[in-house]
């Protein structure tokens, strides 16, 4: 008995099997959210050395912090400012945060907005174990009450949080109300696509339970899995995009064949092992295209890219099994049921393979003229992903909506939105040297003194301003309270730190570039002492590692998922051209998947179409890679789906011309379809307010729009056409049957 017919007539097991992992994963489906991280982190990388350090060498209380925004205040240098300053801080001393800083510890200019028009208070955070961003709801149940309070006497009052710990939180709050609306938007026009290939409410629906199955499965196993492997909040997003994606495209697969298989006579449990054993064989090695893309995201040391990539390989899994276990099982039980509330005749089915095979007829008799009209405008769109700017983008790109983000806009109105701008530099000082020497001191002095200079730099805070204000001298450090000794000082003496607020008028990518300066720049020249080094975090920090993690990889990433795709093809077909053929189609599809979002995103060409008020002037470093990833995977499905039925075609002894059409007769109606599902899903997820969302849904969208049309059915076709034979050397093929094959209806 081979794998497929006991799949079928050992179903019963197979439902037992799926109703246990249901009853396991399904309940911690619901609470995945929770257990996902917020924030990015790179592995290795020199600002997260700079966190550690600060936490551990330190012990800083402001290791970690958040900003609280004050405004339609009196300013703090007037009693009635000080006074309400003084209630806000007050209401601070609840578990969870190490301290405060304000204009009421040091009474610093930088504190005070432009035209006395607001002020902030740095709040340092204990996480105690768990996230920073954790802390966030008790944050604002306390400054909210206080801010009821004051609007009794100030209206215009507001109390408003932002820094990493409250737009982490803040993310991940959007990001799965986005997930969950994106859902709602999608699954109804599904519902009426499939309805529209399928003819018949039953056949329409098991692909929408399979894609709703497959989501919530792999949601469930995540949530599992994020209790031993922090895994970031990107994944709910990748596994909600591609579950209903994969999941209604493979068993829309399955479901086509087994009609196929009823409509010539077999019976329902016959119909499903031939489903399973066809479409099951190209759902496994479409799968396993898909996942290697998703594999070799492992490689890039970011915690979004590996968890994207361990989201991917799970969906992906998920999806397959369900197309090949379940869904035949469900199919066999069924029989011609699937085919209940038919909303028209079946007959219906026959002109759309009939129109593929004209179409085919077409691509037979004129591929070059196919090529010279399909080739070039793919060509010339693709052409424009050389200007693809992979860098953050400046502007606002924050959801509006999120009080994180009206706060950085507080901040801006008040002249200092370069806090959350701000770099931390740890001078490393030789094993020799005590900051708090003479030497030590002069030379922390002199590298300040330095960044000072800098004209992309406001203020520099350090040990040395808070001495000044004892006196100057190096003994007033003694006079210091422990905290700010804490903060500036580690604990055994060798290093100091040096916050470094960049001017206003900064922008990211500059900052980015001055860290980089910074970690290139003599310290040791710098600060006139041999041995020194320095340690560059802070947002800009973080931000050049980021985009430095993801480049560093991109070679090896793009090498393996090319490698490994051209190894499963090589013996999922036993051919040499078809591999070499779909890799040069999927580095097509991306190259032109790139060109769109850079004349959409980047050049504003429709762009207020999707939300955003104008062009950015960069693409996220992570769509890249990630769209790469995805794109190569998926351009892979359609792929397999035609080559595939063209090769059944050539075993049954069709000659090439034949082959070619029948193949497109049977599974243009279903690649249209399935691309349809495709592109729905990933537009809705552009409707969303996260701009890094955005792109990866419109890339992704823009991406199988062409694979699924002008690439696939038109360039892969002709290709296949002049090709000939050749497609399936070394590999042996049938001769040509004097009685060709008959041929049944596909949707």
């Amino acid at each position: 008995m081979d794998v497929a017919r006991a799949v079928v007539r050992k179903r019963a097991w197979v439902f037992g099997a799926w109703l246990s992992a249901g009853a396991a994963l399904l309940p911690a489906a619901r609470h995945a959210d929770t257990a996902l991280d917020v924030s990015a982190r790179i592995l290795g990388s020199q600002s997260a050395e700079v966190e550690r350090a600060l936490d551990e060498r330190f012990a800083s209380p402001f290791a970690h912090s958040a900003l609280l925004v004050l405004s339609g205040l009196p300013s703090p240098e007037v009693p009635a400012g000080r006074d309400a300053l003084r209630e806000v801080t007050s209401a601070l001393a609840i578990p969870g945060v190490t301290r405060t800083y304000s204009y009421l510890d040091r009474r610093d200019p930088y504190f005070l907005g432009s035209g006395g028009s607001g002020t902030f208070v740095v709040v340092g955070l204990d996480p105690a174990g768990g996230r920073v961003d954790s802390l966030m709801p008790r944050l604002r149940a306390a400054t909210e009450a206080r801010a009821t309070r004051l609007r009794a006497t100030f209206p215009g009052a507001a109390l408003r949080w932002t820094g990493e710990a409250a737009i982490n939180f803040d993310l991940w709050r959007t990001s799965t109300d986005a997930v969950h609306a994106s859902e709602r938007r999608t699954l109804p026009i599904t519902v009426l696509l499939l309805l529209a290939a399928f003819g018949a409410v039953g056949a329409a629906l098991i692909p929408v339970v399979a894609g709703v199955l497959s989501v919530a499965l792999t949601l469930g196993a995540v949530a599992l899995i994020s209790g031993v492997w922090p895994l970031s909040i990107l994944i709910e997003n990748v596994v909600s995009m591609l579950g209903l994606a994969l999941g209604i495209d493979y068993t829309l697969l399955t479901v086509s064949r087994f009609r196929e298989g009823l409509a010539a006579g077999a019976g329902a449990e016959e119909a499903a092992a031939i489903a399973a054993r066809h479409a099951g064989g190209t759902v496994a090695l479409s799968g396993a295209a898909v996942a290697i893309g998703f594999l070799a995201l492992l490689l890039v040391p970011l915690n979004e890219l590996r968890s994207a990539g361990v989201g991917g390989l799970l969906v992906v899994s998920t999806s397959v099994l369900l197309a090949a276990t379940l869904v035949p099982g469900l199919l066999a039980t069924f029989g011609a049921r699937i085919d209940a509330g038919r909303l028209w005749r079946r007959p219906r089915s026959a002109p759309a393979s009939d129109r593929w095979r004209r179409w085919a007829g077409r691509i037979v008799a004129h591929p070059w003229l196919v090529l010279a009209l399909a080739l070039p405008p793919v060509l010339l769109l693709a052409a424009q992903a050389y200007r693809l700017n992979p860098r953050i983008p400046r502007g606002d790109w924050l959801p509006p909506h999120m009080e994180s983000a009206r706060a950085v806009e507080d901040l801006r109105a008040m002249g200092r939105s370069g806090m959350v701008q701000s770099l931390r530099v740890i001078l490393e000082l030789p094993e020799d040297t005590s900051a708090l020497s003479r030497d030590g001191w002069e030379a922390t002095r002199r590298y300040a003194e330095a960044l000072a200079r800098d004209p992309r730099v406001a203020e520099v805070r350090s040990l040395r301003d808070l001495v000044e204000e004892q006196g100057g001298d190096l003994a007033a450090v003694s006079l210091l309270p422990a905290v700010a000794k804490r903060t500036f000082l580690s604990e055994e003496g060798h290093a100091a730190l040096l916050e470094v607020i960049p001017r206003e008028k900064a922008d990211p990518g500059e900052l980015v570039r001055f860290a980089r300066e910074l970690r290139r720049s003599d310290a040791a020249g710098l600060a006139g002492l041999p041995g020194c080094r320095l340690e560059v975090g802070g947002l800009p920090g973080f931000n050049a590692d980021y985009e430095d993690a993801v480049a560093a990889r991109l070679r090896e990433v793009v090498g393996l998922v090319v490698a490994g795709t051209f190894v499963a093809l090589l013996f999922g077909f036993r051919s040499v051209l078809v591999p070499l053929k779909a890799m040069a189609l999927n580095l097509l599809a991306v190259a032109a998947a790139f060109g769109a979002v850079v004349l959409v995103f980047q050049d504003g060409h429709g762009v207020r179409l999707l939300g955003l008020s104008g062009p950015v002037d960069g693409v996220f470093p992570i769509v890249p890679v990630l769209v790469f990833c995805t794109v190569f995977g998926l351009s892979m499905d359609y792929e397999v789906f035609l080559v595939a039925r063209v090769a059944e075609a050539r075993r049954l002894g069709m000659d090439e011309s034949d082959a070619l059409a029948e193949g497109l007769a049977r599974t243009g109606g279903v690649i249209t379809s399935a691309a349809m599902v495709m592109i729905a899903v990933f537009a809705s997820f552009t409707l969303g307010e996260f701009v890094l969302v955005k792109m990866l849904g419109f890339a992704l969208a823009a991406a199988v729009l062409l694979d699924a049309t002008i690439i696939r059915m038109a360039i892969g076709p002709a290709i296949l056409r002049l090709a000939g034979r050749w497609n399936w050397w070394p590999g042996r093929v049938a001769e040509p049957s004097p009685q060709p094959p008959q041929r049944g209806g596909a949707i």
